[in-house]
């Protein structure tokens, strides 16, 4: 167990059963980074507030969504004058990135700043690439896990793609956003050019890169003067009024492969990708 700033320290799950150490260290507070509930392992007569998150060490796992609630929980054990203790098996990956996402935010450092900081006290500190890639995405949100950031949006459909590659039914319905034509947002609104039907808004849009597109839009595609084609489609996040669609279920069949929707007015607007980074959208303003 290692002091990496006042009231915070990183370790392995060994230090759970040290029962002085942790007296010693004034802990209060236990972040516990693992696939194992840590609860049995706690010592009975300490007064101890726990919070466990429950992730492995892989790749795919998310812990961005996580890192302002322990960032939250990691201040209010220094607030109170105790310490927190931030540990998984090893005390290498998950628990380096969720400290490393501390100091990030209190500080307000850069991520190769954060870990730098964190690798001078422990040297085998080792985040796996995929944590690595979240902790530049937290530093790019500002340390701040904003829901509504398209940023977010499209890392969150990226984990779903990664969890359910093959069965989307699992998926579950909230990660839709609200359909806009019942919204009385005041963001800018795309509507359907045949029959006018509000399909998105601004703030349902994501970034992408510009590419080749969809082949049944290529008529549609127009250039610059520098005769570079432009991309005429939008990147946008699950609306709720695709939701059976997006999910498979069309007349019954089980889609697998992209497929191109058509609205109440069955004017094509938008094509699916089966692994569900998104949704491509031609422009009908």
């Amino acid at each position: 167990m290692l002091l990496v700033d006042q009231g915070l320290y990183i370790g392995t799950v060994a230090d759970l059963n040290d029962s002085q150490a942790l007296t010693d260290a004034a802990v209060t507070h236990v972040l516990s980074v693992d696939s194992v509930d840590p609860t049995p392992l706690l010592p009975p007569s300490a007064k101890i507030c726990n919070k466990w998150i429950n992730v492995l060490d892989v790749e795919t796992s998310d812990l961005l969504s996580y890192m302002d609630i322990c960032f939250l929980f990691l201040r209010e054990a220094v607030d109170m004058g105790g310490a927190a203790l931030v540990h998984c098996q090893a005390g290498r990956s998950r628990s380096a990135t969720i400290v490393t996402a501390y100091l990030m935010k209190k500080y307000q450092l850069s991520f190769p700043e954060a870990y730098h900081r964190l690798m001078v006290v422990k040297k085998d500190v080792a985040v796996n690439r995929g944590f690595e890639e979240q902790l530049c995405l937290y530093e790019a949100m500002q340390c701040q896990v904003d829901t509504c950031d398209p940023l977010y949006k499209q890392y969150r459909l990226t984990k779903i793609a990664e969890k359910y590659p093959n069965d989307l039914h699992c998926v579950l319905s909230d990660i839709f956003a609200v359909d806009p034509a019942q919204s009385n947002s005041s963001d800018v609104s795309y509507r359907c050019r045949k029959c006018r039907t509000t399909l998105f808004c601004s703030s349902n849009i994501l970034s992408h890169l510009v590419g080749n597109g969809s082949l049944s839009f290529g008529h549609k595609k127009s250039s610059n003067l520098t005769g570079d084609a432009v991309c005429t489609s939008y990147f946008i996040e699950p609306v709720q009024w695709m939701e059976q669609a997006m999910l498979g279920v069309m007349d019954g069949q089980v889609t697998q492969s992209p497929v191109f929707l058509k609205y109440n007015c069955s004017q094509k607007v938008f094509r699916q990708n089966r692994f569900f980074r998104g949704t491509l959208l031609h422009k009908h303003n």
